[in-house]
């Protein structure tokens, strides 16, 4: 297949800009897989999509700054980078702009010098590995001089917002190590999480630390040749029991986000149980993948020709979820990540 074959139409003006003031107050897109319909609803009925004996399966992943503004120490002039992701003690891999004044031997300097940098190499696709000092209070300085990594399509003047820091991040975020937000999980409150455990819905937590190849995008014109790279992930004991068991009993595993997905049809068994795992999901889900681990998907709309497109069209077809995707801009739903959502069953 062709990526030219998962494109849409977006009018910019539904990119959403800012979060609503409400997290559960989103539309929320209900598609049946079976029946091949939709209907519109909103994200606080989630509860009554669910079943009891289904499992509610989250990605407690915690967004770092990882944005962080600064300037060349020898000329002064102004640079951006983007952590990606740490290679050893010390030395990270970074997106950096502007790139090509960044060569290897720059010396840079961030938050008025707390932080300092030099650019050790130039990899092949462009980013750099940058070696910083001081190091040993290292997140906590990121924590005071860095930025909310928001995605490059929320286009603001005043770019990251204070309130970013707590919007761009779900309210069960736990463990640090994401650059950027697993964003079907923005709409969940707690009283959204007690009524589902009202209904007798359990929960599971697992954690996929959202990195580059999330959103790195398809440099290919065949889909099948497509890598996302690999992201580091835990799905514990707890958690390996609990999704276990629900399918046991009859229930649903119900994956918050295409991240929570991958996480999982990373850890499926052959027999179709789920593993216990501490590692890298190196997994790509593209059209024709036979999912053996997720049941029901809650995901937000994703960017044309995006991997997180193939994989939702993976799960709900191709043509089903452009239809859908369709008459989602004509009905005016807010798209990405601080958009709307839609619950595929």
């Amino acid at each position: 297949m062709d990526i030219s074959e998962f494109d849409y139409e977006l009018p910019a003006e539904l990119i959403a800009q800012h979060p609503l003031s409400q997290r559960d107050a989103s539309r929320m897109l209900v598609i049946d897989r079976q029946s091949e319909t939709w209907k519109d609803s909103n994200f606080a009925t989630l509860p009554d999509h669910l079943r009891p004996l289904d499992v509610l399966v989250l990605n407690n992943t915690k967004v770092f700054p990882a944005r962080l503004l600064g300037h060349r120490a020898t000329t002064g002039g102004s640079v951006e980078i983007l952590l990606l992701r740490e290679i050893e003690y010390g030395k990270w891999q970074v997106l950096a702009r502007p790139a090509r004044r960044l060569q290897v031997g720059s010396r840079l300097e961030f938050g008025h010098a707390k932080l300092n940098g030099t650019v050790v190499e130039v990899l092949d696709d462009g980013s750099r590995i940058i070696k910083f000092e001081p190091y040993d209070d290292f997140l906590n300085v990121i924590q005071n001089i860095g930025e909310t990594p928001l995605p490059p399509y929320i286009k603001r003047d005043s770019g990251a917002a204070i309130e970013d820091r707590d919007r761009y991040q779900t309210v069960y975020a736990q463990h640090t190590g994401a650059i950027a937000a697993p964003t079907a999980g923005l709409h969940f409150t707690p009283h959204v999480l007690e009524e589902l455990n009202q209904k007798g819905v359990r929960v599971a937590e697992i954690t996929l630390h959202v990195g580059y190849g999330t959103f790195e995008p398809v440099r290919v014109d065949e889909v099948a040749e497509h890598r996302v790279l690999p992201e580091r992930f835990t799905i514990s004991e707890k958690a390996a029991q609990a999704i276990n068991e629900c399918r046991g009993a009859g229930g649903r595993v119900v994956a918050v986000g295409t991240t929570t997905t991958r996480a999982l049809e990373s850890s499926v068994s052959e027999s179709g149980k789920t593993l216990a795992v501490n590692g890298f999901a190196d997994l790509t889900v593209t059209p024709g993948y036979a999912f053996r681990a997720v049941d029901t998907l809650l995901t937000n709309f994703h960017l044309p020709r995006s991997s997180l497109l193939l994989l939702v069209s993976a799960f709900a077809g191709r043509t089903l979820t452009l239809e859908a995707y369709r008459h989602a801009v004509l009905e005016r739903y807010r798209f990405y990540s601080y958009g709307d959502c839609m619950l595929i069953l």
